[in-house]
């Protein structure tokens, strides 16, 4: 993310801490675009935290450190757990840290190409395929939200419209009532 976001890098950074927030404006066929990234912390201890992460989400990029065989064990199950809350977005799945040995870009990883997903060898350290990812995880998320056949995105459409419709007849009841005299106080 802060590659992305400020072209910059720290590798001293600590792990994400639950969840980090991060706000970005892109362009997607020459429309602006509010991104909200949602960059969540991997580690067993935030699980139980994560259910609540995927309402609205557009598209995920699921990220393994090529260096911690555990996070490629890991994918399996937080794509499933993806699938659980989100059954339809799109899902892009990321090598990260191939600066630290180049030879495990000729190493095949067979979990996204199980799934049909899009792969990407990534280098946050040297800035390897890091804007094209997050390039295309927004045009993607994009798409998706323009065409989502997804009962969720349904469901949550017809939610906002009828707070939205709420709010506008709370509006027109205060402006035709007008303000409440009080009673004097005794």
């Amino acid at each position: 993310m802060e590659r992305f976001l400020l072209d910059g890098f720290q590798p001293q950074q600590l792990s994400t801490f639950a969840l980090t927030l991060y706000k970005h404006t892109a362009t997607v066929e020459g429309k602006t675009v509010l991104v909200d990234f949602w960059d969540t912390a991997g580690q067993e201890r935030f699980q139980s935290m994560h259910a609540s992460y995927y309402h609205k989400a557009h598209a995920c990029i699921m990220v393994f450190d090529v260096q911690r065989k555990i996070t490629y064990k890991n994918l399996s199950n937080w794509y499933k757990e993806l699938r659980d809350f989100r059954p339809q977005i799109p899902c892009i799945v990321v090598a990260n840290k191939i600066d630290a040995d180049m030879k495990v870009t000729q190493k095949s990883f067979n979990f996204a190409q199980k799934f049909n997903l899009p792969f990407y060898f990534v280098s946050a350290a040297d800035g390897t395929n890091v804007v094209k990812v997050f390039n295309d995880a927004i045009k993607l998320a994009v798409a998706y939200k323009q065409n989502s056949g997804d009962f969720m995105d349904d469901v949550l459409k017809e939610l906002e419209k009828f707070e939205l419709e709420k709010k506008g007849e709370d509006s027109a009841d205060k402006e035709e009532n007008g303000p409440k005299e009080m009673p004097p106080s005794a």
